[in-house]
Parts: C-alpha cells; sequence; structure tokens
C-alpha cells in the first residue's frame, strides 16, 4: 500500500486546514485557509474548503487518496441540502472521489489526544462539550447545547458572568475591582468607566454596558475570557471566583458520562481546557488519573483516516500530531 494517500481535515471558526499523508503517516501535503465552519461562515466556508484542499494536493494525485476523515465543528450544518451541494462540488472539484468521511470537533479532539481506542474527551474553547468514545467512536454526549442554552464553564460562559459581575457592582453602586475595570475597557474600547460614571451616573454607564453588548454577536463575549484569565493571575476574587466555578460545571458535566465501566484517559481539548489555563488546570487536578492534552486537531484526523484503512499505529499518531 505504499502509493495510498489519506486525507485529514480540521475545519474550524477561524481556519480550514488539510493535510495529506503516506500509508506511513508522513505528511507529504499541506494545505490552509480561512474559516471552513458552516454555520459561523455559511457564505464562505465550502470555498475555503475548496482552497485548503486544491493547496494541499498541488502535485499529487488526489484519486491516490483512498481514506478521508475530516473534522468539522458545526457540521449539522451539512444537514442542509444547499449547505451539502455546496461541500460535495468543493470536494469533487478538487478531483477527490473517495467519499469524505465528515465527523465532530470531539472525535477529532480525541484522537489527536491518544491513539486509545477508548475514553472521554472535554472540549472548552468558545464553547464546552463532552463525549464518551468507545473504539475511536463517539458515542454519547453532554453539554455542547449552544451559548443560548449551554456551553456551560466555556470561554462564552467566563465572559458573560464578568459582565454580569460588572452590572451587579453598578447596581449596588459599588466601585470596579480590577476583573470589571478590564472588561468595562474591553466592551466600550477604552473608555474611561470611571469618567462615564462621575459624570453620567451609574445606571448610565450600566445602560450603556447593556446596549453594546447586546448590539454585538452573542458569541463575541467569549473574547472576555482572557481578561478573566487575567485578573486571576492578579489576585481579583471575583475572576478567581468564576475560574473555579467554571472548573467545577465543566467537571459536573463530564461527570454524566462517567459509568462504572469507563477506561481510558481524559482527554482535554480548547483555550480554558488548557494545561496553562487555571480552569484547565482545576480540571486536571479534579481528575488526577490519565488526563491528556489534545494536540494537533488535523494530525488527529488525518490518523483516523489511516485507522480507516489498518494502518495506524502509535509511531504515525506521534508524527502527525505532534508536528
Amino acid at each position: 500500500m505504499s502509493d495510498v494517500l489519506v486525507l485529514g481535515g480540521d475545519l474550524g471558526g477561524t481556519s480550514t486546514r488539510i493535510v495529506i499523508a503516506d500509508s506511513e503517516g508522513n505528511v507529504i501535503g499541506r494545505g490552509a485557509a480561512a474559516g471552513g465552519n458552516p454555520t459561523s461562515h455559511p457564505a464562505s466556508a465550502a470555498a475555503n474548503f475548496g482552497q485548503a484542499l486544491h493547496l494541499a494536493l498541488t502535485g499529487l494525485d488526489p484519486a491516490a487518496v483512498r481514506s478521508a476523515v475530516v473534522g468539522m465543528a458545526g457540521g449539522v450544518a451539512l444537514q442542509r441540502p444547499e449547505v451539502a451541494a455546496q461541500f460535495d462540488a468543493a470536494w469533487t472539484g478538487a478531483g477527490l472521489t473517495v467519499p469524505p468521511g465528515y465527523i465532530g470537533d470531539l472525535e477529532v479532539a480525541f484522537a489527536s489526544g491518544t491513539p486509545e481506542p477508548d475514553g472521554t474527551v472535554l472540549i472548552a474553547g468558545t464553547g464546552s462539550n463532552v463525549g464518551l468514545v468507545r473504539n475511536h467512536q463517539l458515542q454519547r454526549t453532554a453539554g455542547g447545547h449552544g451559548w443560548l442554552l449551554g456551553d456551560d464553564g466555556s470561554g462564552f460562559w467566563l465572559g458573560r458572568e464578568a459582565v454580569r459581575s460588572v452590572l451587579e457592582s453598578l447596581d449596588l453602586r459599588e466601585p470596579l475591582g480590577l476583573l470589571g475595570q478590564a472588561v468595562v475597557q474591553a466592551i466600550l474600547s477604552g473608555r474611561d468607566e470611571e469618567l462615564v460614571a462621575q459624570r453620567e451616573g451609574y445606571d448610565a454607564l450600566r445602560d450603556l454596558l447593556v446596549m453594546t453588548v447586546n448590539s454585538r454577536p452573542p458569541v463575541l463575549l467569549a473574547e472576555l475570557a482572557p481578561a478573566v484569565i487575567a485578573a486571576y493571575h492578579q489576585h481579583d476574587e471575583t475572576a478567581q471566583s468564576l475560574v473555579k466555578r467554571a472548573a467545577e460545571l465543566l467537571t459536573e458535566t463530564a461527570a454524566r458520562l462517567k459509568v462504572t465501566s469507563d477506561s481510558g484517559p481524559m482527554v482535554l481539548a480548547g483555550s480554558v481546557a488548557g494545561e496553562s489555563s487555571p480552569v484547565g488546570q482545576l480540571i486536571r487536578e479534579h481528575f488526577a488519573g490519565d488526563v491528556r492534552t489534545a494536540k494537533d486537531g488535523v494530525g488527529g484526523a488525518t490518523w483516523l483516516a489511516l485507522a480507516a484503512l489498518n494502518l495506524a499505529t502509535t509511531d504515525n499518531h506521534t508524527r502527525l500530531v505532534e508536528h
């Protein structure tokens, strides 16, 4: 099978990445483009997907690709015929003949963190989700209900709760702490919140914050998560409380999937659950056992494409996710 190629893809909200590897897991082609999530980028996702495919396949024979796994956040959008048609056109337009295997970001994250077939994966970035994996396939999920109904402990949750803490302080006419000041400055683009409060009153500042936040896409609240983390490291009490609660909510979500027959590692993915994040550190302390960190998502998808041909090994897993 020395002439066999496989394709792995990772289609996220900010970037689209495609990898082509040979039967031993050596990367021989890469392509990248802007966001390929069809939910967050409905107008451009398919075009970006096609661009990344063409770049990755430059100088290669598309017909030699015998297995393809593409991880995608927002893949539910492919259930809409018009979206599916656009992605099909991008795929066949790149000369590929093997059918694409679209899977969710939970499976890709798990495969990027471990070659083990069974375990649990927790993603906490902009949103949050937990999945139970058996034989490299997603069996059950908990959380992942979106910003309106869930995503507890996520970057969005941290940002929303930070704003709510500011509004509570303004209601009570209390001075804003370190986190509160950072939140106001981020939302109002650096306007001096103290001057606004002095000149126009606390109610005016509160109303301005509410109006500004509601005029923007809700998901942008996740951009305040770094401010919470920074304030945490500066010993702000509100930030420390939010970080602790976020970790509790994420571990509670993961506990919904725990059964006595559970085996395998826990893989953590996403910026909020990262090794340098205090939320991620608290989660690791809670689980204490075999906890691993997701690596390169597109490498995990490529490794699953090898697994579909019974070519996956621990050695080529290391090659694909560590580089």
